[in-house]
């Protein structure tokens, strides 16, 4: 009885490990506040008072003043969020979703996991796997881009009215830059795991193949044979005395026979 033992590779626990940590990262960033912020007030007076601090997510637009009050204006409805906004919430949840799948498929594609078939479709799998991590990494890197350029673009932005809010990029950026960061290097490592061994199998020689060995098999069979009917089969000629047909059946015995017994 055969007996397969499963050996998780290095690159691939830590290809889980480093694309499972992104992914929370990512996550988490999405109910974060702070996506935006930018500070106003405390001089020329009293700061108690005159100091405010507006900041924003993908949710909602906040102020809070010394006294830890926050007021909030939610986005209450879609067709009247910034484009760019939903620009990001889409790429995001795009992220996520190829995200949860990938983790599925590179699950049961790991070589120390007891599902996913034979070794061959399992490779295939986790291939797939890692280019849903690739993807989702770089959908959510180019969400965090997008906001960070909208962002930089309004504070590095001519000054035409006062009134007009110069934010800054809050810590939910950076978490989500080094989490998409993980994400694609993670992928990386279950491709490694994968590609150098297909690589391995297409410039490997290839042993005689089973039909090759099987038509040697059946040609010395076909001769065996042959030699064994050509004994058995009896004279039809009247005219040959008994002891000729004896002596032909052992010289013809001496020459076939000790062929097929070298065979065997």
């Amino acid at each position: 009885m055969q007996t397969h033992i499963y050996i998780c590779h290095t690159d691939e626990v830590f290809g889980f490990l480093i694309s499972t940590l992104g992914w929370m990262f990512v996550s988490c960033t999405i109910a974060m506040d702070n996506w935006r912020t930018t500070y106003v007030g405390g001089k020329g007076g009293n700061w108690m008072i005159k100091a405010l601090w507006y900041w924003s997510n993908l949710w909602k637009d906040c102020i809070t003043d010394t006294t830890s009050v926050i007021n909030c204006r939610g986005y209450d409805v879609m067709w009247e969020v910034t484009p760019y906004v939903q620009g990001v919430r889409g790429l995001l949840m795009i992220g996520m979703s190829l995200g949860f799948v990938s983790a599925i498929l590179c699950f049961i594609g790991m070589d120390c996991t007891y599902i996913g078939g034979s070794v061959k479709i399992k490779d295939k799998v986790l291939l797939s796997g890692a280019v849903f991590h690739f993807v989702g990494g770089l959908s959510a890197l180019a969400a965090y881009c997008l906001y960070t350029n909208r962002v930089a673009s309004s504070a590095f932005a001519p000054a035409v009215d006062r009134s007009i809010i110069r934010y800054g990029i809050g810590t939910p950026i950076f978490l989500g830059l080094v989490g998409s960061f993980l994400i694609i290097l993670g992928s990386i490592l279950y491709a490694v795991t994968v590609i150098p061994k297909r690589m391995m199998n297409a410039f490997t020689p290839k042993t005689p193949t089973a039909s090759k060995s099987h038509g040697q098999r059946t040609a010395r069979k076909t001769l065996y044979s042959s030699a064994y009917y050509a004994v058995s089969r009896p004279s039809r000629d009247p005219s040959q005395s008994s002891s000729s047909h004896i002596s032909w059946i052992s010289h013809f015995t001496e020459d076939k026979i000790s062929a097929r017994d070298t065979f065997v």
